[in-house]
């Protein structure tokens, strides 16, 4: 599993695209589903923030979710925003969402065999 973060808008999945151009790639724009279609492809999942926020507000748990997503497709490349920075909100839930995708992103980079985080399209690698 590869896991790619940045600010809004900084060319994440573009980023990712380019660099699979040779792989039979399938993205999932803000879902996780488990298909067998999807077996043997390079599976993106772009906006994983909106289904964290998705799943949060249904009351899911999207860390068992997501772990058991990339344990199904190893090969697979998560793209996140990174959501943690600026003013803090007013709203619980909001707060609660933050630190949760937060705490989700650091489980996810401890697991990835790669974290590279965007910013105007460039990539630094983290890990």
């Amino acid at each position: 599993m590869k896991l790619v973060i940045g600010g809004f808008s900084q060319g994440k999945l573009e980023y990712v695209l380019n660099r699979n151009q040779d792989k039979d790639c399938v993205v999932l724009d803000g879902k996780l589903r488990c298909d067998e279609d999807l077996r043997g492809k390079t599976v993106i999942v772009s906006r994983l923030h909106g289904w964290i926020r998705e799943r949060l507000a249904d009351g899911g748990c999207p860390e068992k979710e997501i772990m058991e997503f990339a344990e199904k497709y190893p090969e697979c490349i998560l793209i996140c925003d990174e959501i943690g920075n600026g003013i803090v909100p007013a709203d619980a839930f909001e707060r609660a969402y933050r630190e949760r995708t937060g705490r989700i992103l650091i489980m996810l980079a401890e697991s990835a065999k790669e974290v590279v985080r965007v910013i105007c399209g460039i990539g630094q690698k983290i890990k």
